[in-house]
């Protein structure tokens, strides 16, 4: 039986800065399987493109049984530091989240570092959610009025950049364990600095693959903590991970958002690491983390 210290063991000696990108992301595609359990049915699945600023962006939509009639739809960007994860890594999560909520989901495979620096992933994120706001998926029943933007890590950055930037258009946002600064690397008076998936090398790695120079880490795509407006983004859940060197950042953007006026709910999942969400077979806690997540989404856009 793979213990949570052999699992967490194996993904750390794969996840280092020494391996190349395509190296970390062939891992981390072998250990889901092995870290996930099959996730809940859901009616259809379906992999199309939507439009994007190059090229066309790959997408796959989970329609829940019983899908919410008010067309209530998340647009979820996966994490993985901007380098590794992808539709596939990321899809027992999405699905899960589409079978516990009743809302339909679209993953959208936004393009990755080194390969393509920053801003290819912002500006694709942006394509994509505009693309279903204008009404791309309307035939798989997302309504404009009722989209939640949503992603873990790096994911989750890019959901608070689309929420900053698109305004009166996300209905509510859903943060897991977000990346929300590329400032500081080693965080002060931070009691975790270093995880199985998440350590102050990693951070330097992604810091250095995803942006072009170090004059973009002040840039609010990169580093939407900073960004000094906050009125009018969409209300928001961020769920936490105690064990999580980017614990504090969370809590620090959940009061910055409630100091604008708007909405927040946080929940903190102890003893768990980063990026715990896709490690189902072997914590527990992550499909209670999931369904509370989910209940949240339903409530948001509601």
């Amino acid at each position: 039986m793979l213990t949570p210290e052999k699992a967490f063991a194996d993904l750390a000696a794969h996840f280092t800065p020494e391996r190349t990108a395509p190296g970390m992301r062939e891992a981390l595609r072998r250990m889901i399987p092995i870290t996930e359990l099959d996730p809940p049915g859901v009616e259809a699945i379906e992999d199309l493109t939507l439009p994007g600023p190059s090229e066309p962006i790959p997408v796959r939509v989970w329609r829940p049984f019983d899908a919410a009639e008010n067309g209530a739809g998340l647009v979820y960007y996966h994490g993985g530091g901007f380098v590794v994860g992808d539709i596939d890594t990321h899809a027992a999560l999405c699905q899960r989240l589409a079978a516990a909520s009743g809302v339909r989901v679209v993953s959208v495979d936004y393009r990755k570092a080194p390969e393509h620096a920053f801003p290819a992933a912002v500006n694709d994120a942006l394509a994509a959610f505009d693309a279903v706001h204008e009404g791309a998926l309307a035939h798989h029943g997302f309504a404009p009025g009722r989209l939640a933007v949503g992603g873990d890590s790096a994911g989750g950055n890019l959901a608070a950049v689309i929420a900053q930037h698109r305004r009166g258009k996300v209905a509510f946002q859903l943060l897991f364990y977000p990346l929300l600064q590329l400032v500081e690397i080693k965080r002060a008076r931070q009691p975790w600095q270093e995880g199985p998936l998440l350590s102050r090398e990693v951070l330097k790695r992604v810091q250095e693959s995803y942006l072009r120079s170090l004059d973009d880490v002040r840039d609010v795509r990169v580093s939407p903590l900073l960004a000094d407006d906050l009125k009018g983004v969409a209300p928001a859940f961020i769920l936490a991970a105690e064990l999580d060197p980017l614990v504090n950042e969370g809590a620090a953007y959940a009061d910055r958002l409630a100091a604008s006026g708007v909405p927040v709910e946080r929940v903190v999942f102890n003893t768990v690491p980063h990026g715990f969400l896709n490690m189902t077979r072997i914590l527990p806690q992550a499909t209670e983390a999931i369904v509370r997540a989910a209940r949240a989404l339903a409530k948001g856009l509601a």
